[in-house]
């Protein structure tokens, strides 16, 4: 458990000006691993996945893999970059049990993208162009596990063991410039950047990028320095952030931890922070190296690549409609206020919702839909929205029941439940349960009858030209009906018997 002093959020800005820096990594879908043929898929038996090449073994060669130098470059055109008309790999030189060459074949001074940005639009409407140094190709390492101990990390652990079927992994590192003058909006600002960055990278199809496995991970660069001086001071880097209200939080922690260290007169260790989910601080990890403690040299058993600039092209008119373009598209086709569309967003219900369009929903009613009914529920339950059960072709049919009247929104909300019970198909829970709307003139007369007896008073105002009044009869005739009347259908029998 962190001890740290922490400043306030408010007092911290009133002192110091943060600057950060985000490193995404991206574990690419291809079907096998960055230099060699083994299979590149999450999972599988401890160490199966593996071969000479990828456990470092003497007098093995890499080979480079084309699908993931695509990968690379289609990522570098979509977030705006330069592609390299030659560039080439380094090897990382440093020693951790995860790497069993004792070095990373990485890039480092002649990465395959460089120079690009990604507007990030915050929740209030706001676009801040965020400035991308490099995307760079590189493998990844394997897995430790540390066995024993509380907190299964490494200290206190009674030993450890390693997984190599993630050892050469393809990865794209992506690096941003400094973003400087965020003040307190950093931490939305961080975690805006790689939401949407993720939302690109499923764009793409070049990854599953599922936080939860891993294959996209953000480490935090943070640093303080006093109020409009407008330099950098030492930062930390917070690793293998992996979920997007984590990235957020992390940034709000270390300006906090910073700030407090600084203003008691101290200084900031430059190291490796660990986050952790469940208490929501930072701990320490290692000192954090400069790039020249790990003494790059270019690799010597790989050739340059030098993509040509037909491919370049080629590859930039392969681009999806990227996702900002796409959302600004679908609101103006959906006619969704700026608020609305935000919400929708925010919920993580866009997608959901775009289906449930295509499945022949009116927009606003699958917006309804999601983000009422569903939001709430998945809100209940401790669930993501798309983990309830129930479909965007699910809400579309319980829609198009209500839109021929054989529901109304009451008797759909019971359907939903059905669905999430796993009862059927929204038809059959609706034959199941029974809950068909009656427009039966003679089942609805007699209910409108018994109300009209049962509320004279009510009935003398409406036979007074009282029309208004009929909502109290249309109610009692409702609740007889146990919801299920057609309310249309019940107000024009009170009218008509009774004026």
């Amino acid at each position: 458990m962190s001890t740290d002093t922490l400043l306030s959020f408010e007092e911290s800005l009133e002192k110091f000006d943060p600057a950060m820096g985000l490193e995404v990594h991206v574990e690419l879908n291809t079907n096998t691993k960055m230099f060699c043929g083994c299979p590149a898929v999450f999972g599988g038996e401890p160490n199966s996945q593996v071969c000479p090449t990828c456990l470092g073994l003497p007098g093995a060669m890499p080979v480079v893999n084309a699908k993931a130098v695509e990968s690379a470059m289609r990522i570098g055109l979509a977030l705006n970059c330069e592609i390299a008309e030659w560039c080439r790999f380094a090897r990382k030189n440093y020693f951790y049990p995860d790497m069993p060459k004792n070095f990373q074949t990485s890039q480092y001074d002649e990465p395959i993208a460089f120079e690009g940005y990604l507007d990030v639009e915050l929740e209030g409407g706001e676009i801040v162009r965020v400035d991308i140094e490099r995307a760079h190709m590189e493998e990844d390492t394997g897995k430790s596990l540390h066995v024993g101990g509380a907190t299964g990390r490494i200290h206190g652990a009674d030993h450890s063991l390693v997984d190599y079927n993630r050892a050469g992994i393809p990865l794209i590192e992506i690096v941003t410039k400094p973003i400087m003058g965020s003040r307190e909006k950093a931490p939305e600002i961080a975690k805006a950047y790689v939401a949407q960055l993720r939302e690109l990278i499923v764009a793409l199809g070049v990854s599953d990028a599922r936080m939860d496995q891993g294959s996209i991970r953000a480490d935090v660069n943070l640093s303080l320095a006093p109020v409009g001086t407008g330099s950098l001071g030492t930062r930390t880097e917070t690793k293998n952030v992996n979920s997007l209200r984590s990235v957020e939080r992390a940034v709000r922690y270390e300006m906090q931890r910073h700030a407090a260290i600084l203003d008691g007169g101290g200084s900031i260790l430059q190291e490796t922070r660990h986050w952790h989910e469940d208490t929501g601080v930072t701990t320490s990890g290692r000192p954090k190296s400069d790039a020249d403690d790990y003494r790059y040299f270019p690799e010597p058993d790989l050739v340059p690549v030098a993509p040509s600039r037909e491919w370049v092209e080629e590859l930039k008119q392969t681009l999806p409609e990227l996702p900002r373009e796409k959302r600004a598209r679908m609101q103006r086709e959906w006619g969704f206020s700026d608020l609305e569309m935000r919400d929708t967003v925010g919920a993580g219900a866009l997608g959901l919702v775009e289906e449930t369009i295509a499945a022949g929903a009116a927009p606003q009613s699958a917006r309804k839909w999601w983000l009422s009914e569903m939001a709430r529920r998945a809100n209940d339950s401790g669930q993501e929205i798309a983990e309830l059960g129930v479909t965007p072709a699910d809400v579309a049919a319980v829609q198009a029941l209500v839109d021929a009247g054989s529901l109304n929104d009451k008797l759909a909300r019971q359907v939903f439940d059905g669905l999430i019970a796993g009862e059927g198909t929204p038809a059959e829970i609706v034959a199941a349960r029974g809950l068909e709307i009656v427009s039966d003139d003679g089942a609805l007369g007699a209910a409108v009858d018994k109300a009209i007896e049962a509320n004279p008073d009510v009935a003398d105002k409406i036979r007074d030209g009282k029309v208004a009044a009929a909502g109290a009869l249309i109610g009692a005739v409702m609740k007889e009906m146990r919801g299920q009347a057609d309310a249309g259908r019940v107000r024009e029998l009170i009218i008509e018997k009774l004026t």
